[in-house]
């Protein structure tokens, strides 16, 4: 699909900023327009986005219910209650878990923890576990990266005499649940300074409050941020504030002294001795600990990731391997399916601006996968349900820009359950209303979504020349890691480039294009890949000039750092 290019220089206030911000950057001068985008308005925080300090966190007391939270949690060790980190079974929850047990553990004795399986438990907590855990005499329950909804259960929990302190990120509903504590950076009213923390972030900051409270060093917590960086990269939270600065040292901690678990998982993924990025995280690592939830159970992830035994570290991380390869070929089976029915649709004419595909078969644990690929291919905003326990059972993806959580809350009417935020949201309701919720989710985003929203847009922070492509440049580029969202890897644009002669077809179907390309200004090489790209190679090897839309990567095939490579998303022949 051919996407807009959209560049938008910067107003005039930003031009006086960046006027003075390029009198620290002379040398280079693409990169004080893209501080200036990141909202960098003066050297002096400049130097903060380059140089992240662990200071700069904020006091983790100035998210609501804190206090509540550490003085209830200083209570139940000071009576030695037994207490339960209940959290999600995906990444980001089971992180959370590892984190928070792992460092309370360390210096008390009376903790468990528990994750739900996705196909008999399901998501959240049940008041079957709730009993369960009243006959184990669990007086206290932290729940991570989930319980924001958990209404009933938790009503149903004070009748044991348990309670329960959530550590959530998801949008909170109007009517709250009756927590002794709920830490939630996007509750109504809140002015906590970073809304868009994981849930193992808000698990972070209950732990940070916990020792800066009881007077802890905090050189053992803070080992811990690469927990975080794996939850804050596999659960696509804003890069920006506190959630950067974090990352930043967990990937430090990452390729330096790794959790054991994630040591096990780095090894089994062929990173050793490479230099782990958001990226490795993203495709990598959190695939490997996700698979464990979506095919057996999470609570392995957090077996491993709590091990303190190298070899049972590495007995668990071969299993969730297998796991992740199981995972890949029933992706891959579900994905095609999906498309020979959304193909028959468009055959059939159908021109919806949104897609819902139900298969009772399906199987649960890879349906958010399907639902980001179904996304990524037809660009509109997705559900896809499967059968799970008498219950039509869904996860769902948006487009960029697009708020999915107010469409699937327009039909919250049909629906047994859901939860999530803006751009992903789970869901689940009776078969019989499947037809109704398609009906009326297509209608809301018919009349909501913008025709701009429908198809990709890439975002170009800079026009440049080959000229600036500088190792100096690229040097200082890297300093803008780790990427995100909100701090995304800069898209540039060149104007007027050519091949060199000497690009040529890869691929095991010759479907991408190995690029060599020369400007008409510099005279300079570089190398490029475009992938899926094939249909232009004829009019780029005859010599037209073109433009092209593109990021800078590190070549590893290359070896020497240093050697980049021009990742081509775009071409624009002219």
């Amino acid at each position: 699909m051919t996407g807009k290019w959209n560049y938008l220089p910067l107003t005039q206030q930003e031009q006086l900023i960046e006027t003075e911000l390029a009198k620290r950057y002379a040398s280079v001068p693409p990169v004080s327009q893209l501080l200036v985008e990141r909202g960098i308005t003066s050297v002096e925080e400049a130097d903060q986005f380059f140089h992240p300090q662990l200071k700069n966190l904020h006091d983790p007391f100035l998210m609501p219910d804190m206090d509540k939270a550490v003085r209830r949690l200083n209570k139940a060790m000071g009576s030695k209650e037994k207490i339960m980190v209940y959290g999600d079974y995906d990444v980001d929850g089971t992180t959370a878990v590892a984190l928070v047990y792992k460092y309370l553990q360390s210096f008390y004795s009376n903790i468990d923890y528990f994750i739900p399986t996705r196909y008999e438990e399901g998501y959240g907590i049940s008041s079957e576990t709730i009993d369960e855990f009243a006959r184990q005499e669990v007086k206290l329950v932290i729940i991570l990266d989930c319980g924001i909804k958990a209404n009933e259960e938790i009503a149903h929990a004070k009748e044991h005499g348990i309670d329960f302190i959530i550590c959530d990120h998801h949008v909170p509903d109007t009517e709250l649940p009756g927590a002794v504590a709920i830490l939630n950076p996007k509750m109504p009213g809140s002015t906590y300074p970073c809304p868009h923390l994981s849930g193992c972030g808000v698990g972070y900051k209950l732990m940070q409050a916990f020792a800066l409270n009881n007077g802890l060093p905090m050189s053992d917590l803070e080992a811990m941020l690469d927990l975080v960086a794996v939850s804050i990269a596999a659960d696509i939270v804003p890069m920006v504030d506190e959630n950067r600065v974090m990352t930043y040292y967990g990937l430090r901690r990452l390729n330096s002294n790794p959790n054991m678990g994630l040591r096990a998982i780095i090894r089994i993924c062929g990173l050793t001795g490479k230099e782990i990025t958001i990226s490795d995280v993203i495709f990598k690592i959190g695939p490997r600990i996700n698979a464990s939830g979506r095919m057996q159970s999470g609570r392995e992830a957090v077996d491993l990731l709590v091990s303190r035994d190298i070899a049972d570290a590495t007995r668990h991380a071969r299993n969730i391997d297998q796991y992740n390869k199981d995972r890949k070929e029933l992706d891959k089976r579900i994905t095609e399916e999906a498309n020979a029915i959304l193909s028959q649709r468009i055959k059939a004419g159908s021109d919806k601006k949104s897609i819902v595909i139900f298969n009772k078969d399906w199987h649960k644990g890879i349906i958010g996968i399907v639902a980001s690929r179904l996304t990524e291919l037809y660009y509109r905003p997705s559900v896809v349900l499967t059968l799970s326990n008498g219950l039509a059972t869904g996860s769902s993806r948006s487009v960029q820009g697009f708020d999915i959580y107010s469409a699937v809350d327009s039909c919250r009417d049909l629906l047994e359950n859901f939860g999530g935020h803006t751009y992903a949201v789970g869901l689940s309701l009776k078969e019989e209303n499947i037809p109704e919720f398609t009906r009326r989710f297509e209608e809301y985003v018919a009349a909501n979504i913008l025709p701009s929203q429908l198809k990709p847009t890439f975002e170009i922070d800079a026009i440049i020349t080959f000229a600036e492509l500088t190792p100096e440049f690229v040097s200082t580029l890297r300093r803008f890691n780790p990427f995100g969202p909100g701090n995304s890897k800069p898209v540039f644009c060149a104007r007027n480039v050519r091949d060199f002669g000497t690009s040529r077809l890869v691929g095991r179907a010759n479907e991408h294009i190995k690029l060599e390309l020369v400007d008409d200004a510099s005279g300079k090489v570089f190398n490029g890949i475009a992938f899926n790209k094939a249909e232009l190679f004829d009019e780029i090897h005859a010599g037209r000039p073109f433009d092209i839309c593109f990021t800078i990567e590190d070549n590893k095939h290359q070896g020497a750092h240093g050697a980049i490579q021009l990742q081509v998303k775009e071409i624009q022949l002219r």
